[in-house]
């Protein structure tokens, strides 16, 4: 993931600044809970932010309904960004927190548009721990919850 440091001062967030209009940014989409601007640093053409109007951190941290209206926002998005750039594959991507890749500690979804060879690579190592593993993880989830 292309790296962005936020350069905002303490106690001071650049997606609060930008929803306020503190800062300009270029609009594509707002409502009571949302707000969907153009990513600075585009990945590909059409590349697009969607936030949470309130300040929250991380996903943990937004409510469920803000939840909700993030993925409804970027749904609405996503159908406009294949409609206005017509690529052939779309990745939503959502960090949380600096180890998960998250460089702006605001809650907020990339709506990236997808091309063959465009340099985007998501990789992960993958691990098959066995079917025992995964049902204790399971259980320790269900149990959380």
């Amino acid at each position: 993931m292309p790296m962005f440091v936020d350069t905002s001062p303490p106690g001071e967030c650049i997606f609060c600044r930008l929803a306020a209009r503190e800062i300009p940014a270029a609009l594509v989409f707002e409502d009571d809970q949302t707000l969907a601007f153009m990513d600075i640093g585009q990945v590909t053409p059409g590349h697009v932010l969607v936030a949470t109007r309130r300040h929250a951190a991380t996903l943990t941290d937004v409510t469920p309904e803000e939840a909700a209206a993030v993925m409804q926002t970027a749904h609405r998005v996503a159908r406009a960004v294949q409609a206005a750039f017509d690529p052939p594959g779309l990745t939503l991507l959502q960090a949380n927190g600096a180890v998960g890749g998250q460089t702006v500690g605001h809650f907020h979804m990339h709506v990236v548009p997808r091309h063959a060879d465009d340099g985007i690579a998501l990789t992960w190592p993958r691990k098959e721990p066995g079917a025992a593993v995964l049902q204790d993880y399971a259980a320790r989830l269900r149990a959380a919850l």
